[in-house]
């Protein structure tokens, strides 16, 4: 875009209505928020993901059971969600190791659904924001389009000739509300299917590994 277009741009939307341009402010604010919402949520899961892979390979790998929940002891707060889930089925399993085999197996899936539940609401916040922006902001851009163009046609009946050059300005700088509304709403929405189904993918990970630890804990106890 050339520095004309820009002026031409920035003219539109300083001599916007007041109603026009607080419209645009506030896709502006919303759009700002979506982008911050989008990076944090894409370094969050992308974390996830890198830890969940570190934890199966070393679960996997043939380590003893108390070995990775030491560790996982000693590492909670750099662990992911998977050691957490594990740990806390763990835990729980030396708790009830004098119980019966039922009952402390039914007391791991307990603890390892507690603790699932919480990881995943935190994997899942800030998506209902994003679901929310992407689904508002056309709806808001189109209402300062409306009312930009109401204005431009309502002030057509103080002039005595009319023509499309008069209207044009006014039409102009009604449709720019709608221009940002889906620039705001569009990576909303894209970021928005891309992270849910990333979320999704993880749960169904962390349920897969949930209900094969508990097949080992009860091989362990058999």
């Amino acid at each position: 875009m050339n520095a004309s277009a820009d002026m031409s741009i920035l003219s539109l939307l300083t001599h916007a209505s007041v109603v026009v341009q607080a419209v645009l402010a506030i896709l502006i604010i919303l759009s700002l928020v979506s982008w911050t919402r989008i990076f944090q949520k894409f370094f969050q899961l992308k974390q996830a993901k890198r830890l969940s892979e570190d934890f199966e390979s070393r679960f996997w790998s043939g380590a003893e059971l108390n070995k990775l929940y030491e560790h996982a002891q000693n590492h909670r707060e750099h662990s992911g969600t998977q050691e957490r889930i594990f740990a806390s089925g763990m835990t729980e399993f030396l708790k009830l190791s004098t119980r019966g085999s039922a009952e402390a197996l039914d007391g791991v899936r307990r603890a390892m659904r507690a603790t699932y539940q919480r990881e995943m609401d935190n994997l899942e916040s800030g998506l209902p924001t994003l679901a929310s922006i992407g689904s508002v902001s056309p709806y808001i851009g189109l209402f300062g389009t409306v009312w930009g163009i109401m204005n431009a046609f309502t002030g057509l009946s103080a002039l005595d000739n009319a023509s499309l050059a008069t209207v044009a300005p006014g039409i102009a700088e009604a449709l720019v509300a709608t221009a940002i509304g889906l620039f705001a709403a569009i990576p909303a929405v894209a970021a928005y299917n891309r992270f849910a189904n990333d979320v999704e993918r993880l749960s169904n990970r962390y349920e897969s590994f949930a209900e094969e630890f508990q097949n080992i804990l009860q091989r362990q106890r058999g």
